[in-house]
């Protein structure tokens, strides 16, 4: 992003997302709360999880952190508005501690996110919020299979006997 035609605003605002992205990647969680305002809120948005205070937002990224000790973000582009700014980034990284009750698999992962961010009234940021693909991530952490393979098609089965139940059945009176 070509950086010389923003205002000063968005230069500083675009600053401290770029700081927050690096101090995210050198999993440095004092420096990370350091870049919120004082009322930080976080919303991973494909698990409709909301965090909202500073507190809570620490232990978001407590738990991230905890999860994959190598979790890194490499940022592909950057788009500043008035009202914020929009990072399109790859997250990489091994999923070597719990995550959302799901044990360490030791896989590697490395999927596509959006973040957007706003800001206080003191250019800190009062939010952060992503956009990912859930199925993406279980699928490289090898708990997840597409319905379309053989072992999709047996886990759906095993799983979901009374979701194909009901299909079966609907499929049968619309005949």
């Amino acid at each position: 992003m070509e950086t010389s035609s923003l205002g000063p605003r968005e230069q500083a605002r675009l600053q401290i997302v770029e700081e927050h992205v690096r101090l995210e990647n050198s999993h440095d969680l004092e420096g990370v709360l350091g870049t919120f305002g004082p009322d930080a809120r976080y919303d991973d948005e494909p698990w409709d999880d909301h965090r909202v205070g500073r507190d809570h937002v620490q232990s978001y990224y407590e738990e991230l952190m905890a999860a994959s000790s190598d979790f890194r973000i490499d940022v592909v582009n950057r788009y500043v508005t008035v009202e914020g700014v929009i990072l399109d980034a790859i997250i990489n990284g091994t999923h070597t501690g719990p995550w959302r009750g799901l044990p360490a698999t030791g896989r590697s992962f490395s999927f596509p996110l959006c973040g957007i961010f706003t800001f206080d009234s003191e250019d800190r940021i009062f939010g952060e919020k992503i956009f990912y693909d859930r199925a993406t991530v279980f699928r490289q952490l090898g708990v997840f299979r597409e319905p379309v393979t053989t072992l999709g098609r047996v886990l759906i089965a095993v799983n979901h006997p009374l979701t194909l139940a009901g299909a079966l059945v609907r499929n049968l009176f619309r005949r």
